[in-house]
């Protein structure tokens, strides 16, 4: 699918592009501001396992991994220039996120009053992200469920035309305006495929080896003084250690498979 208001744009180019401008950090840097706490707490979920070598899903539920790791690989598709979001783990990557304190709404502010706001304002829905993105999956499965379909049954094709129809902003999913959503699953599916590691995203650094990015590097003393020289190496995360495992984050309860 071709990502919102640029036509004409190959997998490889936009993709890459957005990965060379920026590597991002973990989903935290989406919804800013204020240290009051979310009131409640992300509500416990049994662990889903689609199969061996998948990760183990605490947060979302079989309905929701299942529209979760469809909508994502639609968004960034594997193609001959290399993995897709399903490969790189970024349904992993989300449900870490949404499961650990930046879901809760732990540094959003959550007090109102809620109005609609301008574009420059940022979010201003009365969701922490854990609940918005519950809710409109809910929400979607329950509109499938009448179709007596699923999402991830659908070809390519009506895939990308259903996700088109939510980043329009045609359906309210249950309060949650679609485009809204679908502006948090595009970002944050991009954030896990060039995220770092440790976060549960981009794995074996796939799209950081489709950059060149060399990855957290923690010293670059001898290359201070050599201008205009390709900086090669292996990439390497900041939870690598000397034998090349990768240690997720401890503050992130879910591993990667």
């Amino acid at each position: 699918m071709k990502p919102p208001n640029t036509p004409h744009v190959s997998r490889r180019s936009f993709v890459a592009g957005v990965g060379a401008a920026t590597v991002l950090p973990p989903a935290t840097a989406l919804l800013t501001d204020s240290a009051q706490a979310a009131p409640g707490a992300v509500r416990p979920k049994s662990a889903v396992q689609a199969s061996a070598g998948q990760p183990v899903y605490l947060f979302f539920n079989v309905a929701e991994v299942q529209f979760i790791e469809a909508a994502c690989e639609r968004l960034i598709p594997a193609d001959d220039s290399g993995a897709g979001a399903l490969a790189a783990g970024v349904p992993n990557y989300l449900d870490k996120q949404l499961g650990g304190a930046w879901g809760a709404g732990e540094r959003l502010y959550c007090s109102g009053p809620w109005l609609p706001g301008t574009a420059s304002q940022g979010y201003q829905l009365p969701f922490t992200p854990a609940e918005l993105f519950h809710t409109a999956l809910r929400a979607i499965n329950h509109d499938f469920k009448k179709r007596s379909s699923r999402f991830s049954d659908l070809s390519a094709d009506a895939q990308d035309a259903y996700l088109k129809t939510l980043e329009g902003g045609a359906m309210d999913l249950d309060g949650v305006p679609s485009a809204v959503f679908f502006d948090m699953l595009l970002r944050m599916t991009v954030e896990g495929f060039f995220s770092d590691p440790v976060y549960g995203g981009n794995r074996d650094m796939v799209a950081w080896r489709m950059i060149g990015f060399p990855g957290a590097y923690a010293d670059y003393y001898e290359a201070i003084d050599r201008h205009g020289v390709k900086f090669v190496r292996e990439p390497l995360s900041i939870g690598e250690d000397r034998h090349g495992n990768v240690h997720v984050h401890s503050e992130i309860p879910a591993s990667i498979g």
